[in-house]
Parts: C-alpha cells; sequence; structure tokens
C-alpha cells in the first residue's frame, strides 16, 4: 500500500472515530442527560407542590387550634346541669343587689336542645324602679355565662307610683347529659 493511500486512510479513520463516537456515545449520552433534567424540573415542580401544601396544612393546623380554644372557651362558660341552681342564685341576688324584688322565679321544665348545649328558660318577674332594672341587665350581661332574654314585657306598677313590672323569659345554656367536650 502506499504511503498516500495509507494517510488518507489513517485520515479517514482518525475523522470517522469522531464522527462514530458521535453517535455511539455523545447522543445517547445527550438523551439520557435531556430526560435527566425533565425529571429533576418535574420532582423539583411537585416538590414546591408539597412545600405549598404543608404550608397550609400549618395554617389549617393554627386555624384547628385557634376554633378548639374558641370552642373550649364557649364550653366554660356553659355551666354543667349540676351548676344550674348556682347560676339561679346569681341572677336573684343581682337583682336584690340592684333593689328589685323577684316575686316569681320558676325553672320552666321544658329544656330544648340548643347546638351542643341546651337551652334552660327561667321565667321571671321582676318589680322595682327603672334604674335597678337597667343595673340589674347591665350586671347580668356580665354573668360569665351565656344567657339570652326574651319574652320582655314592661308595664307599671298599678301598686307603687314610680315602680315598673316586668315579666321576661331568660334562657341560661348549659351542658346537657353526653355533651360534647364531657
Amino acid at each position: 500500500m502506499s504511503s498516500t493511500a495509507r494517510q488518507f486512510l489513517f485520515s479517514a479513520v482518525l475523522l470517522a472515530l469522531p464522527v462514530c463516537s458521535y453517535f455511539v456515545v455523545f447522543r445517547p449520552v445527550n438523551a439520557k442527560i435531556q430526560q435527566g433534567k425533565k425529571e429533576i424540573e418535574h420532582k423539583q415542580a411537585l416538590l414546591s407542590k408539597l412545600r405549598e401544601a404543608t404550608a397550609q396544612t400549618d395554617d389549617l393546623q393554627r386555624a384547628n387550634d385557634q376554633i378548639r380554644s374558641s370552642i373550649e372557651s364557649l364550653q366554660a362558660k356553659l355551666p354543667s346541669s349540676k351548676e344550674m341552681d348556682t347560676v339561679l342564685r346569681q341572677v336573684s341576688s343581682i337583682a336584690a343587689k340592684n333593689g328589685l324584688k323577684i316575686p316569681t322565679f320558676k325553672k320552666n321544665d321544658k329544656t330544648t336542645p340548643a347546638g351542643l348545649a341546651m337551652e334552660q328558660p327561667l321565667d321571671i318577674e321582676i318589680t322595682g324602679d327603672f334604674d335597678g332594672y337597667y343595673g340589674f341587665l347591665l350586671e347580668l350581661e356580665q354573668l360569665p355565662r351565656i344567657t339570652r332574654l326574651t319574652d320582655l314585657k314592661i308595664s307599671r306598677s298599678d301598686k307603687v307610683d314610680g315602680e315598673m313590672k316586668t315579666a321576661f323569659v331568660l334562657s341560661v345554656y348549659y351542658e346537657g347529659e353526653g355533651s360534647v367536650g364531657k
């Protein structure tokens, strides 16, 4: 073989080696690298979604804790059925403190469920002057228990001038038997 042919063959092999290595080695490796980059981008997107969900979970946990504490504070304001007599004594002492007379103070036998609590209506009649009645309402509002005043009827007393007679239903909410939180 002549030296020119040998040089040509050597040059052809020398040029064919990088071209063959491109198709055999570099091209498949580049394809795998591109596929790996796509997988990394996909996993990073999933990771960012997971981080957002985790952040929402923390917010939801915080909101649940706030709701739980609100429920506990409301339940703390609900007396048990055994403590209802204490609430009745408090209402009576508030009326007496404000110079009011309570001729009628009776528990209504009809209790009704009100959500997780029970509602005990009390039929109350009070006589006295307006200032005493106003003070009674202000102090009743400050009771640590949840109460509601309905069916209010105010009339002028026939017996004493300047005295008024009021009849109303005071509903006291309490924890009934089997309420949540017991």
